[in-house]
């Protein structure tokens, strides 16, 4: 089996088992992944559990549809986030509920949503800046989101959801279950004393755990 054959069946597999358990319903939520010069994604309206390998949308390094299905509306997301990650080698965007949950919620920090409730976020995530709300489609919501990237492969969209770049597709797929956890975590918490880590523990794990 080729690379390009093998990475497809990840991307459906991946998907599918991202669907089951509930992470991303519907026809929402999008996948990509780089391979050498040119990017498979989920096509625009696929649903992620019944991803089809044979008809991932093929683009080059300019965005241009080799084959396969018109690739998600919401392309330009992944393009924002490879633009400023060189180092990526893909992208997933859910609409998981309680990450979107957080994303709704008033007076959040922008800078940084989730508190460092445990030291697996800390090493998977780190910051979690918040993107503010665009009409879905808006190609500003492209710029917004390159602006963050470069110093975050980990971002969350207003009463939207969350965008996670990664090493690869399995990383990217562990880093942005992490953030659902972790946002789950947090509104369990809400209306407790939390006592999230503290700066020293946060270093330490950066330290032990450099990503």
């Amino acid at each position: 089996m080729t690379a390009e054959a093998t990475l497809r069946e990840e991307i459906a597999l991946l998907g599918r088992s991202l669907y089951d358990r509930g992470l991303t319903p519907g026809s929402s939520g999008n996948i990509s992944a780089r391979l050498d010069d040119v990017w498979l994604m989920s096509p625009t309206n696929a649903c992620l559990g019944r991803l089809d390998p044979a008809r991932l949308s093929k683009l080059d390094a300019h965005g241009t549809l080799i084959s396969g299905d018109p690739p998600t509306k919401e392309a330009f997301l992944h393009s924002a986030m490879y633009e400023q990650r060189p180092k990526a080698g893909a992208v997933v965007h859910l609409h998981s509920t309680h990450a979107v949950a957080v994303s709704c919620l008033a007076d959040l920090d922008s800078a940084d949503v989730l508190p460092p409730i445990t030291a697996y976020y800390v090493m998977r995530i780190g910051r979690l800046p918040l993107v503010p709300f665009y009409l879905p489609g808006d190609r500003a919501l492209a710029e917004a989101v390159r602006a963050l990237a470069g110093q975050h492969h980990a971002v969350l969209l207003a009463n939207h959801g969350p965008v996670v770049a990664g090493s690869s597709l399995a990383n990217a797929v562990y880093a942005i279950e992490e953030l659902e956890e972790t946002a789950k975590l947090h509104l369990l918490l809400h209306g407790h004393r939390l006592r999230p880590l503290t700066p020293a523990q946060v270093a330490q794990v950066l330290e032990k755990f450099p990503s």
